[in-house]
């Protein structure tokens, strides 16, 4: 009876001691064998748990396709960088220069019509117009070339230079307000199509720049 005890016992312990193990095995998988997104290491600096620099790694680089709807959104409607002042003159796109000055804003007062009320080759009386007007001498002559000599020379377009040009038959005078894409000067003249208009001018057409 005792002998059948023992071996019972003993029976039981083996049964025991295999449940463990198998238990202890199931429970100790190796966390190699777990998914990267699933291992944490402890941040010192944090005193928290986090997921290890691989797997932040893989996450930081995976973008769904709503995060890159999001991003492309952003960069769309993020703030233009600062551009100068545009103008659609003549059916072209035109940037203007940086600056502005009180003779570009006195000819533009006028753009459409005619306040120098002559009939024929009157660009250059509105020039002298328009400098009187904001307190400078004129060129004292109706001819487009007498710009030529007046103020002083600069080397290319500027907001504000008087601009000076040939023609066929003739010349022509008038205010650079800006400068397009081409570096083609915009220019606001009188007798511009028999009234005061704000159009490009390829830059060849003008022998000379000066500032009043």
């Amino acid at each position: 009876m005792q002998t059948r005890l023992n071996s019972l016992s003993s029976s039981m312990l083996g049964g025991v001691a295999v449940a463990a193990i198998v238990m202890l095995c199931a429970g100790a998988t190796p966390a190699a064998a777990k998914p990267a997104h699933q291992l944490q290491v402890w941040d010192h600096q944090t005193e928290g748990w986090t997921p290890p620099p691989q797997a932040r790694k893989q996450r930081a680089t995976h973008r769904s396709p709503r995060d890159h709807a999001r991003e492309s959104g952003e960069r769309r409607h993020a703030a233009p960088a600062r551009v100068s002042r545009a103008h659609a003159v003549g059916g072209q796109q035109a940037v203007a220069g940086a600056g502005d000055s009180d003779v570009v804003r006195e000819a533009r007062r006028w753009l459409g019509g005619n306040p120098t009320r002559r009939s024929r080759l009157w660009c250059a009386a509105f020039m002298n117009f328009v400098l009187e007007r904001t307190g400078r001498r004129g060129s004292g002559s109706d001819l487009a070339r007498s710009f030529a000599s007046y103020g002083h020379r600069v080397a290319g377009p500027q907001v504000g230079a008087i601009a000076v040009m040939t023609r066929k038959g003739g010349g022509h005078v008038g205010v650079v307000s800006g400068v397009d894409s081409a570096g083609n000067p915009i220019i606001i003249s009188g007798n511009h199509g028999h009234r005061v208009a704000e159009a490009v001018y390829p830059g060849r057409r003008v022998y000379a720049y000066v500032m009043p």
